[in-house]
């Protein structure tokens, strides 16, 4: 890994406040030109107003995430907190100015209270529960076991989401192959399989298809998607295997030591505690179709209003509430009656979790443009093909947060008049047009880091444990390597 010196790395905690402030004043001085309009066009939607380049911040998040680790690891573990919020406020601050503090203020706490938010509680539920189970006695990560590992957790995917099923089987993974010299593939391939392709079977498995089931697409409608996803799925763990072999070779397995040890698991109680949490989030959705936690005709969803700017308003609704003080109290009791024994054993440290809600408090923040602008002007792409809803959907999903994406083509593809399919809230959708929206949306979360949840939770674990994995840049050398061209062929194959 590349290193500047002490002196380079003093001179960047050093950047002088001047040129942030011309940096903000620049950014503030194009909002400003915007905001007249803005304004004078009265009730249209933000996105109109925001011209491309509005999603400048959101682009030098990412390239700080990408590029610092690269030039001084030790400067941005101890500054990430800060880039974070200073991208926040490059858009932030000329934003506020520009089109007022009332839609400056609906925005941010809409983005970080019924977006973040939720977003945060779940890792987090989900990091706390999945680390006191532990499983213990000698398994060692051949490409066989590791193929085997891999499958069990794609095939848990779409029943525990692909959160779920990344924290639960993400440690057994690495105790098994802690031997092994190469390792990073596997974590990449982890992160392929189980973190994203292996969710696309119920709404359970991933974000956008939960969405899509509260806008009315039946609960196993999505099981159509099984056979796009496992010809994915035998196609990546073939190729896994055999790159793994290769790997494999290389390396000379250790004695083992007192012989083998018979595999068992502890920490089950903490079973309970992961069905809390599952039970909570479908259970959300259930009384989102309830006339006694929204009004069913609109789908406003009842609840707390905490803000309001003429006729919009910041409601955190009744279901939001049950769902996370319903996580928080699972990952209150996992912490209190699980040994800690299991935990440390287990490397268990707050540092991943700590390192996510740092970073997309900044993302989340600067998306706010990006969203936007796809919500007003998504219509305006001209798509009317199958394989462009998957590619549209897919890319766009690989880099902002693919759920709200997700919406926003299933609202386009809604839009196309079509007289048979699915009939969601947004209007009858064609099958095929719903099954390439819903796989460009869970597939390609695979392509980046931040393109699902627990993409970073995994490679942060991983390299918490000392496994070296690819910077922002390498991890897509590899997606655009193996997946891009698989993403090819289902196009041929799916969604000509």
């Amino acid at each position: 890994m590349l290193r500047v010196s002490r002196e380079t790395g003093e001179r960047m905690d050093g950047m002088s406040l001047k040129r942030i402030l011309q940096l903000v004043l620049l950014v503030f001085g194009s909002f400003l030109a915007l905001s007249d309009v803005a304004w004078a066009s009265g009730g249209n939607e933000l996105g109109h107003f925001l011209p491309l380049w509005s999603v400048l911040p959101f682009v030098g998040m990412l390239l700080s995430i990408a590029i610092f680790p690269l030039v001084n690891v030790h400067w941005w573990e101890h500054n990430m907190g800060k880039v974070s919020a200073f991208w926040a406020l490059v858009f932030f601050i000329p934003f506020f100015i520009a089109f007022g503090s009332g839609t400056a203020i609906y925005q941010a706490l809409e983005v970080y209270l019924l977006d973040y938010l939720p977003f945060i509680i779940l890792l987090f539920g989900l990091f706390v529960v999945s680390g006191g189970i532990i499983l213990r006695g000698t398994l060692r990560g051949s490409p066989t076991v590791n193929v085997l590992l891999l499958l069990i957790g794609t095939a848990l995917a779409s029943w525990v989401g692909t959160t779920g099923a990344s924290m639960l089987l993400i440690r057994p993974v690495i105790r098994a192959n802690e031997w092994r010299r190469y390792k990073a593939h596997i974590i990449i391939f982890f992160i392929f399989l189980i973190s994203n392709i292996g969710g696309s079977l119920t709404p359970v498995g991933d974000p956008p298809l939960f969405l899509g089931y509260l806008r009315g697409v039946p609960f196993f409608w999505t099981m159509r998607l099984i056979v796009p996803m496992g010809f994915n799925v035998i196609i990546l763990l073939a190729l896994y295997y055999f790159l793994d072999n290769y790997f494999y070779r290389k390396e000379s397995a250790p004695e083992l030591k007192g012989g083998r040890e018979p595999l068992r698991v502890e920490g089950l109680h903490n079973l309970i505690y992961l069905g809390i949490i599952l039970a909570a989030v479908i259970l959300s959705g259930v009384l989102a179709k309830n006339p006694a936690f929204a009004d069913l005709k609109t789908g406003e969803l009842y609840g707390v209003t905490l803000f309001r700017h003429g006729e919009e308003k910041v409601v955190l609704p009744f279901t939001n509430l049950i769902r996370d003080v319903a996580i928080l109290l699972a990952a209150f009791l996992s912490i209190k009656t699980t040994p800690q024994i299991i935990r440390n054993d287990n490397r268990f440290t707050w540092g991943p979790i700590k390192e996510v809600a740092i970073l997309f408090a900044g993302i989340f923040m600067t998306m706010i443009p990006a969203l936007a602008i796809l919500h007003a002007r998504g219509a305006e792409l001209g798509l009317t093909h199958p394989a462009q809803f998957f590619w549209a959907t897919g890319v766009l999903s690989s880099f902002l947060d693919n759920a709200p994406t997700y919406l926003v083509f299933l609202t386009t593809a809604a839009s196309l008049g079509a007289t048979a399919g699915v009939q969601t809230t947004v209007g009858m959708v064609a099958s095929k047009m719903l099954m390439a929206v819903s796989c460009g949306a869970v597939f390609m979360g695979a392509n980046t880091y931040i393109g699902n949840a627990p993409n970073f939770m995994v490679r942060s674990i991983a390299e918490e444990n000392g496994i070296r994995m690819p910077s922002f840049f390498g991890y897509m050398a590899w997606s655009i390597g193996i997946l891009i061209p698989l993403f090819i062929l289902d196009t041929l194959l799916f969604f000509r």
